[in-house]
């Protein structure tokens, strides 16, 4: 759904100076050395949208750091509008692209990254668009620490089946995965449009997908007596 242009976007946008990211290459590696030095961990969200998720969820966790991503300035203007009103200090909002992910975090610098909802490109030629692609998770692998996780939902049944088949071929290990995850009641924070599509009935799925350590490309096995 296209995004309707937001009236007085720029001043908005202004006004949410103390949430709003502008440059986030200059904060490449020091995100949290610069925005909350206590920060126990550094999540991140591709494409929040709104921001209903990113907001809640950083309220509930106080004590970490959130950075949420979105292409659309005239959807980022309204999460901003939400984390500010809510009186968030561990939140911020960064108008970027996922490609540039590496760009704007340094390696093992995320302990969490958040997919939601994302376009699901249904087309075959356009696979590599996906944000479960293992291009784009081989991508992740570069800024998340070992052991780190992406927690991906969507309500795209053959995009989820696609997804759970390029994460463990990218190095990660799936835990966590449902067909129906709000099959006995709502769990956890939903997005806007999750929020609708549960009213409606239709199942949400998830998984985790959690960095596994793998050796360098081209590195061999250890060399020990011959055998």
């Amino acid at each position: 759904m296209r995004m309707r242009k937001k009236k007085n976007l720029i001043p908005r946008m202004e006004r949410c100076s103390r949430v709003y990211v502008q440059d986030g290459f200059a904060l490449r590696g020091r995100w949290r050395e610069t925005l909350m030095p206590e920060a126990k961990e550094l999540r991140v969200e591709l494409g929040c949208g709104k921001g209903k998720f990113t907001a809640e969820t950083a309220a509930q966790h106080p004590d970490i750091l959130f950075v949420a991503i979105e292409k659309v300035a005239d959807a980022l203007v309204v999460a901003m509008e939400r984390a500010a009103g809510l009186g968030l200090k561990n939140a911020f909002f960064l108008v970027g692209d996922a490609e540039l992910l590496a760009e704007y975090f340094a390696p093992d610098e995320a302990d969490r990254l958040y997919i939601n909802f994302c376009d699901p490109w249904p087309r075959n030629p356009h696979a590599k668009r996906r944000l479960t692609h293992r291009g784009f998770l081989e991508l992740y692998r570069q800024v998340l620490k070992d052991g780190g996780q992406v927690e991906f939902k969507t309500d795209n049944a053959p995009l989820f089946s696609f997804s759970v088949r390029e994460f463990p071929r990218a190095g990660y290990e799936l835990r966590e995965v449902t067909d129906n995850l709000h099959a006995a009641g709502p769990q956890g924070v939903m997005t806007d449009y999750e929020e609708r599509f549960y009213a409606e009935g239709v199942p949400i799925h998830r998984c985790v997908g959690v960095k596994q350590f793998r050796a360098p490309s081209g590195a061999g096995a250890p060399i020990g007596p011959s055998e």
